[in-house]
């Protein structure tokens, strides 16, 4: 039977990079907002002999990821696993400072939309699928307040619905990658020597097994 992924934040970064590392063994469901992106990360899973799913659609639409999530049952009947890698990175900002619409798609994206999936995505998973969340506790840093506040409420929730399924499943990771040279980074840190990152293809083949094993 076919082993299948569904990715949550696809288009780039260590998503698109995850979604290739995954490709050999699984079958992609490739979501995320850029079109041109999704037919890239497509070219390339067919080139090395995977097949992917292209997902065009953003995941605070509650009616697209019930479609998504549908169409995942009635052509699989399950998934073996999901990766969250969607986030929305707010400029930085003082606190006192924050841009209304900047706090409200912090929250749509990060927390919001998260709490759906996973109840969406949870009876999809079932007993044996696996969900894996990614990590970057910026939470109290100066100027990462949209952001770490987020991305904390984002990680609060996966470890709470990660100590519920301990006996029941799904298993549910939370990592914390290295930090890498993606589109995120560059806006929080846009002087930086971008050289002494890792690659994300290169994290990606490194948090492989973890996630697998």
């Amino acid at each position: 039977m076919t082993q299948t992924a569904l990715i949550t934040g696809a288009s780039r970064g260590l998503g698109a990079a995850l979604a290739k590392a995954l490709a050999p063994t699984h079958h992609i469901i490739a979501v995320g907002k850029t079109v041109g992106a999704l037919e890239d990360l497509d070219d390339a899973i067919q080139a090395a002999g995977g097949q992917a799913t292209l997902a065009p659609m953003d995941i605070t639409i509650d009616a697209a990821m019930q479609q998504l999530c549908r169409g995942i049952f009635d052509r699989w009947g399950k998934l073996d696993v999901w990766l969250h890698a969607a986030v929305h990175a707010a400029p930085l900002a003082p606190a006192g400072h924050i841009g209304p619409k900047d706090l409200a798609k912090s929250i749509s994206v990060n927390i919001d939309a998260t709490a759906r999936l996973i109840s969406y995505v949870a009876p999809l998973l079932g007993q044996t699928g696996q969900a894996v969340f990614f990590d970057d506790p910026r939470g109290g840093e100066q100027f990462f307040g949209a952001y770490g506040a987020t991305k904390a409420a984002q990680i609060a929730l996966a470890r709470s619905w990660q100590a519920e399924t301990t006996k029941t499943g799904p298993k549910v990771h939370i990592l914390t990658p290295a930090p890498m040279p993606t589109a995120t980074r560059a806006r929080f840190y846009p002087g930086e020597d971008r050289a002494a990152l890792t690659d994300p293809n290169a994290e990606a083949a490194r948090l492989l097994p973890v996630i697998l094993g």
